[in-house]
């Protein structure tokens, strides 16, 4: 490992093989919102993916059928190399709107673990630190990515590496004159733990792709 206070990278990481990367995409999207920030996936998913090799790059969402701004969104993100992982949002009694994927995301982390070394969690909440550990104990590697802020203490504690997408804004923020997509607004993630924001966004990029990254140890 080296740091380099010359560059915009600050971590240089080693080999980090096969990669996986799981986003969970209405916690990054209102957390990047609260810091205000327009995230480009492409240069997000590139980044995360540093110089290792991308196994397959996962994003959660809940949807609206009737939102056709989202379902473009979403039609991008499938046609850039994303694996689109949605459910729809269901309304209750009390005229909150959500749709949980926790249990996809931690199935899926689990589901792969061993086709992967090393795979890059998304997102803030502290919900995901038990299948974290569980990963963990397959003998792959584990980071998680967010905005420290919006981020549960716990989440970053039990990964092996914490990226603070704060530090990095400037390399993954969307340039403001490109049209290739519009952000779609989502509805806010109330089930989220007690001081923490919410997160959304995820999609990937090529496998070769060779980006240096800010990475900050727990």
């Amino acid at each position: 490992m080296h740091f380099d206070t010359k560059s915009s990278s600050s971590w240089q990481l080693g080999n980090r093989g096969r990669v996986a990367v799981f986003i969970d995409g209405n916690n990054l999207f209102h957390a990047a919102r609260f810091h205000n920030i327009d995230i480009d996936y492409n240069k997000l998913l590139r980044v995360l993916l540093g110089d290792g090799r991308l196994l397959r790059a996962f994003f959660y969402t809940g949807v609206d059928a009737g939102a056709e701004r989202q379902q473009g969104f979403l039609l991008w993100m499938r046609r850039n190399g994303f694996r689109v992982v949605q459910k729809e949002l269901k309304t209750f009694y009390d005229g909150t709107r959500k749709a949980n994927l926790d249990v996809e995301i931690a199935v899926d982390m689990l589901s792969l673990a061993g086709r992967y070394d090393t795979a890059v969690l998304v997102s803030g909440d502290e919900d995901f630190v038990y299948a974290i550990n569980a990963v963990a104990y397959k003998g792959c590697r584990v980071e998680v990515a967010g905005f420290r802020s919006n981020t549960a203490p716990r989440l970053i504690d039990v990964g092996d590496f914490f990226i603070d997408l704060g530090d990095i804004a400037d390399m993954i923020r969307k340039d403001t004159t490109s049209g290739d997509y519009e952000m779609p607004s989502f509805p806010p993630n109330v089930s989220n733990p007690p001081n923490t924001e919410v997160f959304s966004a995820d999609d990937p990029a090529d496998d070769a792709a060779r980006f240096d990254r800010v990475r900050e140890r727990r």
